[in-house]
C-alpha cells in the first residue's frame, strides 16, 4: 500500500441488538465476539500496521473511557478520539471526523469502518482496501459490497452497474443504493447476482466527501 490511509472508526451505537450481551451502557462492539478481543479492538487492529495511520475514533461520551482502556490493553495507539455531544447517526459522524482530518490534509485518504463488524479474513479485507485506493485517489467514493448469502431485509443493498464476474477485489460501477427491502424484493436481489449487501465501509479523499456533502446536504 503506497498511500497512508487514515482509518475513521465509528464507535457509537445504542446497544439494542444482541441484548443482553449488548446493552446501552456496553454496546456489542466492546464485547469479545469471534475471538478473545472485542469487535472494536479487532477493527482497530485490522486497520493498523504498514499503510495505515493512527485511527480517528468517533464515539459518545459514555464510551470514551472504554475506548481508551481497550486500546491501551491491546497495545494500540489511537489518534484523535472525537466525542459526539449527541447521537446523529452515521453521516454527521463521518462529516465531523472528515472535517477534522481535512483541516490538516484535505487530500488525505480516509477509510470509514464501523467498529462492530466481524471480519473472518482480515487479509482479504486489506486486499479489498488496496484495490479501492486508486479509485479513491482519483476522486471517487468507494464502498465495499458483501456477496449476499440470504435475502436479508435488515441491510441496505448495492445494485451493480456491471457484472461482478469472479468477485476478485476491484472497483465496480454501482447503479444505486437500495434501502432495506421487503423479503420478496430481497429474494429477487439474491437470485439476480447483481446486488451486494452494503457494508457501510468507504474509502475516499477527505475533500471528495466534503464536496459531495456540500453539494447534496449543504445544511
Amino acid at each position: 500500500m503506497t498511500d497512508t490511509v487514515t482509518p475513521l472508526i465509528l464507535c457509537g451505537g445504542s446497544g439494542t441488538r444482541l441484548w443482553p450481551l449488548s446493552r446501552k451502557s456496553f454496546p456489542k462492539q466492546f464485547t469479545p465476539i469471534g475471538g478473545p478481543e472485542s469487535l472494536f479492538v479487532q477493527a482497530a487492529r485490522r486497520l493498523s500496521g504498514p499503510g495505515y495511520g493512527a485511527p480517528v475514533i468517533v464515539t459518545g461520551s459514555d464510551f470514551r473511557f472504554i475506548v481508551t482502556e481497550q486500546l491501551e490493553a491491546a497495545g494500540l495507539r489511537p489518534g484523535p478520539i472525537l466525542i459526539e455531544p449527541s447521537a446523529r447517526n452515521t453521516a454527521p459522524a463521518i462529516l465531523a471526523a472528515t472535517l477534522h482530518i481535512a483541516a490538516t490534509d484535505p487530500q488525505a485518504l480516509v477509510l470509514v469502518a464501523p467498529s462492530d463488524h466481524l471480519v473472518p479474513d482480515p487479509a482479504a479485507f486489506r486486499a479489498a482496501v488496496v484495490a479501492g485506493i486508486p479509485a479513491a485517489r482519483a476522486g471517487r467514493i468507494v464502498t465495499f459490497g458483501i456477496k449476499p448469502t440470504r435475502p436479508e431485509t435488515g441491510y441496505g443493498w448495492l445494485e451493480l452497474d456491471e457484472d461482478a464476474g469472479d468477485l476478485a477485489p476491484r472497483p465496480l460501477a454501482l447503479r444505486r443504493f437500495v434501502e432495506k427491502p421487503d423479503l420478496a424484493t430481497a429474494e429477487t436481489y439474491v437470485s439476480s447476482g447483481q446486488y451486494f449487501w452494503n457494508s457501510g465501509m468507504f474509502v475516499f479523499r477527505a475533500r471528495t466527501v466534503l464536496d459531495e456533502l456540500e453539494r447534496f446536504a449543504p445544511a
